[in-house]
Protein backbone atom coordinates (compact mmCIF):
# COMPACT_ATOMS: atom_id res chain seq x y z
CA UNK A 1 0.00 0.00 0.00
CA UNK A 2 1.41 3.37 -1.03
CA UNK A 3 2.22 5.84 1.73
CA UNK A 4 0.91 9.35 1.10
CA UNK A 5 1.65 12.36 3.25
CA UNK A 6 -1.00 15.06 3.71
CA UNK A 7 0.40 18.46 4.67
CA UNK A 8 -2.10 19.84 7.18
CA UNK A 9 -2.74 23.59 7.25
CA UNK A 10 -4.22 25.67 10.03
CA UNK A 11 -5.81 29.08 10.38
CA UNK A 12 -6.07 30.63 13.85
CA UNK A 13 -4.92 27.27 15.27
CA UNK A 14 -7.86 25.46 13.65
CA UNK A 15 -7.61 22.96 10.81
CA UNK A 16 -8.60 24.43 7.46
CA UNK A 17 -11.64 22.48 6.36
CA UNK A 18 -10.29 22.25 2.80
CA UNK A 19 -7.68 19.80 4.15
CA UNK A 20 -10.47 17.24 4.41
CA UNK A 21 -11.02 17.26 0.64
CA UNK A 22 -7.33 16.48 0.10
CA UNK A 23 -7.56 13.65 2.63
CA UNK A 24 -10.71 12.30 0.95
CA UNK A 25 -8.98 12.28 -2.45
CA UNK A 26 -6.04 10.19 -1.19
CA UNK A 27 -8.10 7.93 1.08
CA UNK A 28 -10.51 6.89 -1.67
CA UNK A 29 -7.55 5.59 -3.68
CA UNK A 30 -6.60 3.07 -1.01
CA UNK A 31 -3.46 4.79 0.22
CA UNK A 32 -1.93 4.66 3.69
CA UNK A 33 -2.27 8.23 4.92
CA UNK A 34 0.11 10.21 7.12
CA UNK A 35 -1.03 13.64 8.30
CA UNK A 36 2.01 15.91 8.68
CA UNK A 37 1.56 18.59 11.37
CA UNK A 38 4.25 21.18 12.08
CA UNK A 39 2.71 23.75 14.42
CA UNK A 40 2.55 21.68 17.61
CA UNK A 41 -1.21 21.02 17.38
CA UNK A 42 -1.04 17.34 16.41
CA UNK A 43 -2.69 16.03 19.58
CA UNK A 44 -5.37 18.72 19.51
CA UNK A 45 -6.41 17.90 15.94
CA UNK A 46 -6.50 14.14 16.37
CA UNK A 47 -10.29 14.03 16.83
CA UNK A 48 -10.98 15.94 13.62
CA UNK A 49 -8.46 14.13 11.44
CA UNK A 50 -9.52 10.63 12.43
CA UNK A 51 -13.08 11.48 11.34
CA UNK A 52 -11.79 11.54 7.77
CA UNK A 53 -9.75 8.35 7.80
CA UNK A 54 -6.35 9.52 9.04
CA UNK A 55 -4.78 6.75 11.12
CA UNK A 56 -1.29 8.24 11.60
CA UNK A 57 -0.59 11.84 12.60
CA UNK A 58 3.08 12.84 12.50
CA UNK A 59 3.88 15.54 15.05
CA UNK A 60 6.94 17.17 13.48
CA UNK A 61 9.07 19.23 15.86
CA UNK A 62 12.63 20.16 16.72
CA UNK A 63 14.42 19.09 19.89
CA UNK A 64 13.50 22.48 21.34
CA UNK A 65 9.79 22.05 20.63
CA UNK A 66 7.30 23.06 17.90
CA UNK A 67 8.78 24.69 14.81
CA UNK A 68 7.96 28.36 14.40
CA UNK A 69 6.83 29.31 10.90
CA UNK A 70 9.79 29.46 8.57
CA UNK A 71 9.29 28.21 4.98
CA UNK A 72 12.79 26.79 4.54
CA UNK A 73 12.86 25.04 7.93
CA UNK A 74 9.34 23.69 7.52
CA UNK A 75 10.12 22.38 4.04
CA UNK A 76 13.25 20.60 5.24
CA UNK A 77 11.40 19.19 8.25
CA UNK A 78 8.74 17.73 5.94
CA UNK A 79 11.44 16.21 3.72
CA UNK A 80 13.08 14.64 6.80
CA UNK A 81 9.74 13.17 7.91
CA UNK A 82 8.99 11.79 4.45
CA UNK A 83 12.40 10.12 4.35
CA UNK A 84 12.02 8.68 7.85
CA UNK A 85 8.56 7.19 7.28
CA UNK A 86 9.13 6.12 3.67
CA UNK A 87 6.60 8.56 2.19
CA UNK A 88 7.10 9.09 -1.54
CA UNK A 89 3.99 11.14 -2.35
CA UNK A 90 2.93 14.40 -0.70
CA UNK A 91 -0.37 16.24 -1.17
CA UNK A 92 -1.15 19.69 0.14
CA UNK A 93 -3.29 22.72 -0.59
CA UNK A 94 -2.49 25.20 -3.34
CA UNK A 95 -2.82 28.01 -0.81
CA UNK A 96 -0.50 30.86 0.16
CA UNK A 97 1.31 28.54 2.57
CA UNK A 98 1.27 25.67 0.09
CA UNK A 99 2.87 27.88 -2.54
CA UNK A 100 5.64 28.65 -0.04
CA UNK A 101 6.27 25.06 1.03
CA UNK A 102 5.47 22.62 -1.78
CA UNK A 103 7.93 24.04 -4.36
CA UNK A 104 10.72 24.06 -1.74
CA UNK A 105 9.95 20.47 -0.77
CA UNK A 106 9.93 19.44 -4.43
CA UNK A 107 13.27 21.20 -5.00
CA UNK A 108 14.87 19.48 -1.98
CA UNK A 109 13.67 16.09 -3.22
CA UNK A 110 14.33 16.81 -6.91
CA UNK A 111 10.71 15.76 -7.39
CA UNK A 112 8.08 16.71 -9.99
CA UNK A 113 5.54 19.22 -8.74
CA UNK A 114 2.01 19.86 -10.04
CA UNK A 115 0.08 22.73 -8.44
CA UNK A 116 -3.60 23.73 -8.50
CA UNK A 117 -4.79 20.20 -9.27
CA UNK A 118 -8.52 19.59 -9.48
CA UNK A 119 -8.02 15.81 -9.40
CA UNK A 120 -5.15 13.36 -8.98
CA UNK A 121 -4.89 9.64 -9.78
CA UNK A 122 -2.08 8.72 -7.42
CA UNK A 123 -1.23 5.26 -8.70
CA UNK A 124 -0.90 6.64 -12.26
CA UNK A 125 1.00 9.77 -11.12
CA UNK A 126 -1.49 11.81 -13.15
CA UNK A 127 -3.04 15.14 -12.20
CA UNK A 128 -5.73 17.28 -13.83
CA UNK A 129 -5.56 21.07 -13.83
CA UNK A 130 -6.95 23.91 -15.90
CA UNK A 131 -4.69 25.55 -18.47
CA UNK A 132 -4.73 28.63 -20.70
CA UNK A 133 -6.91 30.76 -18.40
CA UNK A 134 -9.32 27.90 -17.85
CA UNK A 135 -9.96 27.21 -21.55
CA UNK A 136 -8.92 23.57 -21.28
CA UNK A 137 -8.15 20.88 -18.71
CA UNK A 138 -4.77 19.18 -18.97
CA UNK A 139 -3.84 15.75 -17.64
CA UNK A 140 -0.22 15.82 -16.52
CA UNK A 141 1.69 12.60 -15.85
CA UNK A 142 4.94 12.74 -13.92
CA UNK A 143 7.86 10.40 -13.28
CA UNK A 144 10.36 10.23 -10.46
CA UNK A 145 11.06 8.82 -7.02
CA UNK A 146 8.91 11.37 -5.17
CA UNK A 147 5.74 13.17 -6.23
CA UNK A 148 4.33 16.46 -4.96
CA UNK A 149 0.77 17.61 -5.70
CA UNK A 150 -0.89 20.87 -4.71
CA UNK A 151 -4.70 20.48 -4.67
CA UNK A 152 -7.02 23.40 -5.41
CA UNK A 153 -8.97 24.19 -2.21
CA UNK A 154 -12.59 23.00 -2.35
CA UNK A 155 -11.95 21.09 -5.61
CA UNK A 156 -12.67 17.77 -3.85
CA UNK A 157 -15.80 17.22 -1.79
CA UNK A 158 -14.95 16.08 1.73
CA UNK A 159 -16.40 12.76 2.89
CA UNK A 160 -16.01 11.45 6.46
CA UNK A 161 -14.70 7.95 7.16
CA UNK A 162 -14.18 7.65 10.95
CA UNK A 163 -11.32 5.58 12.32
CA UNK A 164 -8.89 5.60 15.26
CA UNK A 165 -5.74 7.67 14.84
CA UNK A 166 -2.42 7.67 16.66
CA UNK A 167 -0.08 10.62 17.13
CA UNK A 168 3.54 9.79 16.32
CA UNK A 169 6.19 12.27 17.50
CA UNK A 170 9.05 12.99 15.10
CA UNK A 171 12.00 15.22 15.96
CA UNK A 172 14.36 16.64 13.38
CA UNK A 173 17.17 19.16 13.17
CA UNK A 174 16.76 22.00 10.68
CA UNK A 175 19.32 24.52 11.85
CA UNK A 176 20.73 25.65 8.52
CA UNK A 177 18.97 28.76 7.27
CA UNK A 178 18.97 29.80 3.61
CA UNK A 179 16.30 32.36 4.38
CA UNK A 180 15.97 34.75 7.32
CA UNK A 181 12.45 35.75 8.34
CA UNK A 182 12.74 39.18 9.96
CA UNK A 183 9.08 40.05 10.34
CA UNK A 184 5.63 38.54 9.74
CA UNK A 185 2.85 41.00 8.96
CA UNK A 186 -0.70 39.77 9.27
CA UNK A 187 -3.19 40.92 6.66
CA UNK A 188 -5.77 43.42 7.85
CA UNK A 189 -8.53 41.70 5.89
CA UNK A 190 -10.68 39.59 8.18
CA UNK A 191 -13.53 37.20 7.58
CA UNK A 192 -13.83 33.87 5.81
CA UNK A 193 -10.86 32.85 3.68
CA UNK A 194 -11.79 33.03 0.00
CA UNK A 195 -10.32 29.61 -0.73
CA UNK A 196 -12.27 28.10 2.19
CA UNK A 197 -15.66 29.64 1.41
CA UNK A 198 -18.67 27.68 0.20
CA UNK A 199 -20.29 30.93 -0.98
CA UNK A 200 -18.52 33.98 -2.39
CA UNK A 201 -20.04 37.32 -3.38
CA UNK A 202 -17.65 39.47 -5.40
CA UNK A 203 -17.67 43.04 -6.66
CA UNK A 204 -16.03 44.58 -9.69
CA UNK A 205 -15.76 47.92 -11.43
CA UNK A 206 -19.52 48.32 -11.09
CA UNK A 207 -19.11 48.87 -7.33
CA UNK A 208 -17.99 52.44 -8.25
CA UNK A 209 -16.18 53.17 -4.95
CA UNK A 210 -14.76 51.30 -1.94
CA UNK A 211 -17.55 52.30 0.44
CA UNK A 212 -20.07 50.42 -1.69
CA UNK A 213 -18.48 47.09 -0.80
CA UNK A 214 -20.36 47.44 2.50
CA UNK A 215 -23.52 46.10 0.85
CA UNK A 216 -21.63 42.96 -0.19
CA UNK A 217 -20.29 42.44 3.33
CA UNK A 218 -23.79 42.87 4.75
CA UNK A 219 -25.16 40.23 2.39
CA UNK A 220 -22.22 37.91 3.04
CA UNK A 221 -22.67 38.12 6.80
CA UNK A 222 -26.23 36.82 6.54
CA UNK A 223 -25.24 33.58 4.81
CA UNK A 224 -21.69 33.09 6.05
CA UNK A 225 -20.10 33.98 2.72
CA UNK A 226 -16.74 35.48 1.82
CA UNK A 227 -16.40 38.73 -0.10
CA UNK A 228 -14.18 38.88 -3.16
CA UNK A 229 -13.22 41.43 -5.78
CA UNK A 230 -12.13 41.60 -9.40
CA UNK A 231 -8.71 42.85 -10.39
CA UNK A 232 -10.27 46.10 -11.63
CA UNK A 233 -11.67 46.79 -8.16
CA UNK A 234 -8.36 45.92 -6.50
CA UNK A 235 -6.32 48.02 -8.94
CA UNK A 236 -8.65 50.94 -8.24
CA UNK A 237 -7.80 50.63 -4.53
CA UNK A 238 -11.33 49.68 -3.52
CA UNK A 239 -10.35 46.30 -2.04
CA UNK A 240 -7.10 44.69 -0.82
CA UNK A 241 -5.28 42.13 -2.96
CA UNK A 242 -6.24 39.42 -0.45
CA UNK A 243 -9.81 39.74 -1.80
CA UNK A 244 -8.85 39.41 -5.47
CA UNK A 245 -10.31 36.48 -7.41
CA UNK A 246 -8.77 35.56 -10.72
CA UNK A 247 -5.66 34.43 -12.53
CA UNK A 248 -3.47 36.91 -10.61
CA UNK A 249 -5.42 36.52 -7.37
CA UNK A 250 -7.08 33.63 -5.58
CA UNK A 251 -8.34 30.58 -7.45
CA UNK A 252 -11.58 29.51 -5.78
CA UNK A 253 -14.08 26.65 -6.04
CA UNK A 254 -17.11 27.63 -3.95
CA UNK A 255 -20.50 26.00 -4.22
CA UNK A 256 -22.01 29.37 -5.18
CA UNK A 257 -20.27 32.39 -6.75
CA UNK A 258 -22.19 35.68 -7.06
CA UNK A 259 -20.54 38.25 -9.35
CA UNK A 260 -21.76 41.83 -8.90
CA UNK A 261 -20.75 44.47 -11.40
CA UNK A 262 -18.02 42.25 -12.87
CA UNK A 263 -17.57 42.23 -16.63
CA UNK A 264 -16.14 38.71 -16.60
CA UNK A 265 -12.71 38.84 -18.22
CA UNK A 266 -10.97 35.61 -19.15
CA UNK A 267 -8.52 36.17 -16.28
CA UNK A 268 -11.30 36.55 -13.71
CA UNK A 269 -13.22 33.56 -15.04
CA UNK A 270 -10.08 31.42 -14.79
CA UNK A 271 -10.09 31.98 -11.03
CA UNK A 272 -13.70 30.93 -10.37
CA UNK A 273 -14.88 28.77 -13.28
CA UNK A 274 -14.97 25.62 -11.10
CA UNK A 275 -17.66 27.11 -8.85
CA UNK A 276 -20.68 24.85 -8.52
CA UNK A 277 -23.15 27.62 -9.41
CA UNK A 278 -22.36 31.05 -10.89
CA UNK A 279 -24.81 33.96 -10.62
CA UNK A 280 -24.13 37.35 -12.20
CA UNK A 281 -25.68 40.78 -11.62
CA UNK A 282 -24.84 43.31 -14.32
CA UNK A 283 -26.53 46.17 -16.13
CA UNK A 284 -24.94 45.10 -19.42
CA UNK A 285 -26.72 42.09 -21.00
CA UNK A 286 -23.72 41.64 -23.32
CA UNK A 287 -21.09 41.44 -20.56
CA UNK A 288 -18.79 38.40 -20.83
CA UNK A 289 -19.88 37.17 -17.40
CA UNK A 290 -23.41 36.53 -18.71
CA UNK A 291 -22.00 34.01 -21.18
CA UNK A 292 -20.20 32.06 -18.47
CA UNK A 293 -22.74 31.80 -15.67
CA UNK A 294 -25.71 29.65 -14.74
CA UNK A 295 -28.03 32.57 -13.95
CA UNK A 296 -27.74 36.29 -14.53
CA UNK A 297 -29.78 39.35 -13.65
CA UNK A 298 -29.71 42.39 -15.94
CA UNK A 299 -30.21 45.03 -13.29
CA UNK A 300 -28.49 47.56 -11.02
CA UNK A 301 -26.56 45.71 -8.30
CA UNK A 302 -27.37 48.54 -5.86
CA UNK A 303 -31.03 47.54 -6.15
CA UNK A 304 -30.60 43.77 -6.33
CA UNK A 305 -28.06 43.14 -3.54
CA UNK A 306 -30.06 44.93 -0.77
CA UNK A 307 -33.18 43.01 -1.88
CA UNK A 308 -31.20 39.78 -1.77
CA UNK A 309 -29.93 40.61 1.73
CA UNK A 310 -33.46 41.30 3.01
CA UNK A 311 -34.83 38.07 1.54
CA UNK A 312 -31.95 36.03 2.90
CA UNK A 313 -32.48 37.50 6.37
CA UNK A 314 -36.10 36.40 6.22
CA UNK A 315 -35.13 32.87 5.16
CA UNK A 316 -32.40 32.59 7.80
CA UNK A 317 -34.77 33.92 10.46
CA UNK A 318 -37.45 31.39 9.53
CA UNK A 319 -34.95 28.52 9.60
CA UNK A 320 -33.80 29.56 13.09
CA UNK A 321 -37.37 29.44 14.36
CA UNK A 322 -38.04 25.94 13.00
Amino acid sequence: MEKVGILIEFKDDKIKKTNYGVITLARQQGCELYALVLNGNAAACKEQLQQYGIKKIIDIASKEGPLQWHPVKWARAVVAAMDHFGINTLCGLTSAQGKELLPRIAADLDAPLVMDCTDVVLNERAAKKSQFSGKTVATIKVNGNHFIFGIRPNAIEKQPDPCEAEVIPFQTTVDKEALVVKEIKLQTHTGIDLTEADIIISGGRGMQKPENFAILFECAQVIGAAVGASRAAVDAGWAPHSMQVGQTGATVSPKVYIACGISGSVQHFAGMKTAGLIVAVNTDPEANITKNCDYYIVADLFEIVPILSRQLKLVVGENQLT
